[in-house]
């Protein structure tokens, strides 16, 4: 059994499109909002918009796309209708002449952006075999990462040159992306539905929550936590970087991109490391390094030199090999929460992922918001590397068997 590359990195064109919007989204909008907002915690609580719709929308959409059937298949109708309408407003994004008119724009984007996010993610595991699925979820955070990568370090000098522009051509991919998607990729027909078989995101979550096995409650509790951790750097990085460390923003961007560099160099091979050794060591490898690899950042300032070398220079290195401990993460954990369940309930397994990651993207900003405002920017890496420990504990409580069932016995 392999792996069809060529299919799977179309499909990675959906992911690298919705890469390319938040990775711009969540760099450029608190500094949009700095013209505005002083204070790093409300700023973090607008940068929440998406996460509050993405907790009470997006399980519901995943759940919804399981039940759908049309002649374009059970995801593509989603995409269909919420690609454009996302393309459109977040192309409108940087001409924001106001307080209100930037928070319109991201309230409408955000909700445009829900429509389709799980269906384009649970496209994966409907066209890819469950023993094939790290491999493929590998590929497809390669186009994540890449676009995260040209956002940050290529976007940085777009930017410098017109902001306009690099808003406008993202969203010109959008489209490309929608009708490459719709031309190259056929869902599998999985039949009529009937009202007895039909699932729901609240059905989904009790049947976690009580089941004996609690592994795939530990593998979401565990999501939860890195990605509190993950998200509250990402919304707070930016404005570290040029607030805490006085960077100009390009060399705030830059540094950053060293980070979606090196997840972007190892997205494919973390893919393969964990059909070698296991989802849950490889994760478990890959919490340890980023909890080192923080707590050394946490001690970086301006005036810290290593072998002639300035900041700037050793925080591009270790967020490099963050990155990389991060690929260890990222790759392994949705294909950990399907196999979890049912081939039938995909798309609601994926809406109960995003549930787990969105309420710890609302929550991350936050307490990262409100702490740096009490304590100071200094404080952050260390909230973080706290975060990460807790999610160490989680996934070292599961259960091997249940989530380490396809250790590739294709290799």
């Amino acid at each position: 059994m392999k792996l069809n590359y060529k299919k799977t990195f179309i499909l990675g064109l959906g992911f690298f499109v919705i890469s390319l919007v938040w990775s711009l989204y969540n760099f450029y909008v608190p500094l949009f909002l700095r013209d505005f907002v002083d204070s790093q915690f409300w700023i973090n609580a607008i940068m929440t918009f998406d996460n509050i719709l993405a907790v009470s929308l997006i399980p519901v959409i995943g759940a919804m796309s399981d039940n759908t059937r049309t002649r374009f298949g059970r995801r593509m109708p989603f995409l269909i209708l919420g690609i454009p309408i996302s393309a459109i407003l977040f192309s409108a994004l940087p001409f924001y002449k106001s307080f209100l008119s930037i928070v319109v724009i991201l309230f409408f984007l955000n909700l445009s952006m829900s429509i389709y996010r799980a269906p384009t993610i649970a496209l994966m595991p409907d066209i890819t075999p469950p023993p094939l699925r790290s491999k493929a979820n590998g590929v497809i955070n390669f186009m994540g990462g890449l676009a995260s990568v040209l956002v940050l370090f290529v976007g940085a000098f777009v930017y410098e040159y017109n902001k306009y522009l690099l808003f406008i051509a993202t969203s010109v991919l959008m489209i490309v992306s929608l009708f490459l998607l719709i031309k190259f990729i056929k869902e599998p027909n999985k039949g009529v539905v009937s009202k007895e078989d039909r699932v729901n995101i609240f059905g989904a979550l009790t049947e976690v929550i009580k089941s004996k096995d609690k592994t795939a409650l530990y593998v979401l509790c565990a999501i939860f936590f890195w990605f509190v951790a993950y998200q509250g750097v990402e919304a707070t990085f930016s404005n570290y970087s040029v607030y805490f460390l006085g960077t100009t923003e390009k060399t705030g961007s830059i540094i950053l991109s060293s980070f979606a560099g090196m997840f972007l160099a190892f997205a494919i091979p973390s893919g393969l490391i964990a059909s070698k050794v296991g989802k849950k060591k490889t994760i478990l490898m890959g919490i340890t390094g980023l909890v080192i690899v923080f707590l050394i950042l946490s001690t970086i300032r301006t005036t810290t030199t290593f072998l002639s070398l300035p900041f700037n220079i050793i925080m591009m290195g270790l967020m490099g090999i963050g990155g990389f401990f991060w690929s260890l993460i990222n790759i392994n954990s949705y294909p950990m929460v399907v196999e979890c369940t049912t081939e039938d309930k995909i798309g609601t397994y994926t809406g109960l992922y995003y549930f787990f990651s969105s309420l710890a993207a609302i929550l991350g900003p936050l307490m990262f918001g409100f702490f740096v405002d009490i304590i100071g920017f200094g404080f952050m890496f260390i909230l973080s590397s706290l975060s990460f420990v807790l999610a160490f504990v989680f996934i070292f409580l599961t259960k091997s068997k249940a989530v380490e069932n396809n250790i590739e016995n294709t290799n």
